[in-house]
């Protein structure tokens, strides 16, 4: 086990640089370049100030130079290894060593571009780390229910709802909960956008009573501001996954192994929960390893409908702005993290079947 899971950690960079070379190129080979996007925004500069700014940028972003320069300048920023000045790392005779990611500087923002992703990736995180727990223990619990009771009203009204949630697009149910339930016209039971209220720095963190009153509270605002977006991240996943968790245990309580089981006496509640449930989790775990990297990037609807200021949103601003550094920085990382999922839906494997071996 060990040795394929560093082989996978070592395949992980190649793979990264093909993903980010394709993001390189692809704007790098777009009509006007950055450049043209950059200088786009200037279009009332007079001529002389122009070309002034036209030099400034090629001379700090190289982007007069071949895009095949243009990458490997870039790659040896991010590479944790490369040149080192003398007295740091390694000994002082040797000029390569380790040293500390570059991802540079925000070309529209102007801002290091670590500093942009340390605000907005925890806050995607978030997100996502509430909405992942809560998709797979209640799809499982409503699957596990769905299928002990196969044909009856339960198991064909759930079918009926889920097949529903799973046809409704993200973004109309987004729009429809901002207008509903967050509109000052009718409901207005959650807010309209962002993270915190305005006064949230003054809050409490936990809810309290005060000489003004009830206070809910900073982890309580919070949680009442993220409160529709984790709803518009779960609910389609949540069905999909419920459906197929119903299917797995229907196929696993269906096996030779369940019968012999009942046979030997076995309760109903051991046979479900210590031979069906553990047998039916491979679809689940593969299944896993492509959710969580889309709900990260099903964040960039969720994140700019509701005005978190996540990862999501970030990427469409840089996007919008074809600001090269962000761009090929959020690339890299989710990149990293789909990768990721996917070496540990694997490793998952071996822990929840024995007859899965990597050796």
């Amino acid at each position: 086990m060990l040795s394929y899971v560093i082989r996978r950690i070592l395949l992980m960079f190649p793979t990264l640089i093909g993903m980010t070379a394709v993001v390189f190129f692809v704007m790098g080979m777009s009509p006007g370049g950055i450049m043209g996007s950059l200088l786009s925004a200037e279009g009332g500069m007079k001529s002389r100030d122009r070309k002034a700014l036209e030099e400034y940028y090629d001379k700090r972003y190289g982007l007069k130079k071949p895009l095949v320069v243009q990458y490997l300048r870039w790659l040896g920023k991010v590479s944790p290894v490369g040149p080192k000045e003398k007295g740091q790392g390694w000994p002082k005779s040797t000029s390569v060593g380790f040293k500390s990611p570059d991802l540079g500087e925000s070309i529209a923002k102007g801002r290091k571009v670590s500093e942009l992703i340390g605000e907005a990736l925890p806050i995607t995180l978030l997100l996502n780390a509430l909405s992942f727990p809560l998709i797979y223990s209640l799809s499982i619990l409503m699957g596990i229910q769905a299928a002990r009771r196969r044909g009856q009203l339960l198991d064909v009204g759930m079918g009926t709802v889920m097949l529903g949630l799973w046809s409704v697009p993200v973004i109309w149910t987004g729009v429809m909960l901002v207008g509903f339930l967050a509109s000052k016209q009718y409901m207005h039971w959650f807010p309209t956008n962002g993270l915190h209220d305005l006064r949230a720095d003054q809050m409490p963190f936990l809810p309290a009573f005060t000489k003004a009153g009830w206070e809910r509270g900073w982890l309580l605002d919070t949680l009442w501001h993220l409160a529709l977006p984790v709803f518009c991240l779960t609910y389609g996943n949540f069905a999909f996954l419920t459906k197929l968790s119903r299917g797995s245990m229907l196929e696993a309580i269906s096996a030779d192994y369940v019968r012999t089981a009942r046979a030997k006496g076995v309760d109903e509640h051991g046979v479900l929960y210590r031979h069906v449930f553990r047998n039916s989790l491979i679809p689940l775990i593969t299944v896993a390893a492509y959710v969580l990297p889309g709900m990260l990037a099903g964040s960039i609807i969720v994140e700019t409908i509701f005005g978190v200021p996540g990862m999501g949103r970030l990427m469409i601003e840089a996007v919008t702005l074809t600001d090269r550094e962000l761009v090929l920085s959020e690339a890299l990382l989710a990149g990293f993290l789909g990768l990721l999922a996917y070496l540990l839906a694997d490793i998952s494997y071996a822990l929840a079947d024995p007859r899965v071996s990597y050796e």
